[in-house]
């Protein structure tokens, strides 16, 4: 049977997943990513991988997860650096105020937040999820503003049920309104 061909065919995605309850979502999304041609390299958090095994991800990419810098699957090269060269777009899904605020000053004490500040060059799409008085914060809105300001994408979060059992806005969005968001960005880029 021939593969079927998409828009996002050979992409090279740098998945960032960071720790909240949203991680779930987060493998969805590198599956379909996966079926859809995309390669997809992941890296998660040490809270992340306390919700989602990164045997998870491998299953559904069908490669290798890296969660520290002092690590090294792929032999000997500059982890962060190679994840953040080989990448043509990067995706933060969940994306925490935590990783938010570590990507919009810099702060490099893992590898998803060293790797993000080795792309600040490359199309980004974070896709928030946390708790709506989390979101409405005005420190977290004040790093989104400059993650935008820098040139990096958003979407979401969306207005639902939230973890905490109440409603209000902080739901990841849906993982179909991501890939074609990602759709976007690559189309744009060409």
């Amino acid at each position: 049977m021939a593969e079927k061909i998409t828009k996002i065919s050979g992409l090279k995605v740098l998945l960032g997943v960071s720790g909240g309850v949203a991680v779930f979502k987060a493998v969805d999304l590198a599956s379909k990513l996966t079926a859809a041609g995309a390669l997809v390299d992941t890296v998660m958090t040490e809270n992340a991988c306390r919700f989602v095994l990164p045997k998870s991800f491998e299953a559904v990419t069908g490669r290798a997860v890296y969660t520290s810098m002092w690590e090294n699957p792929a032999g000997f090269q500059i982890e962060h650096i190679r994840l953040a060269d080989n990448a043509d777009i990067v995706v933060v899904a969940p994306a925490t105020a935590n990783i938010i605020g570590k990507a919009a000053n810099g702060i490099c004490d893992d590898l998803l937040s060293t790797a993000l500040c080795a792309c600040w060059q490359k199309k980004a799409l974070f896709v928030p999820a946390m708790n709506e008085k989390m979101w409405t914060n005005p420190a977290v809105q004040k790093n989104v503003k400059i993650l935008k300001e820098m040139g990096f994408e958003i979407i979401g979060p969306e207005k639902g049920r939230l973890a905490c059992g109440t409603e209000g806005i902080g739901r990841m969005a849906e993982v179909a309104d991501i890939i074609a968001q990602i759709e976007k960005m690559i189309a744009r880029r060409k």
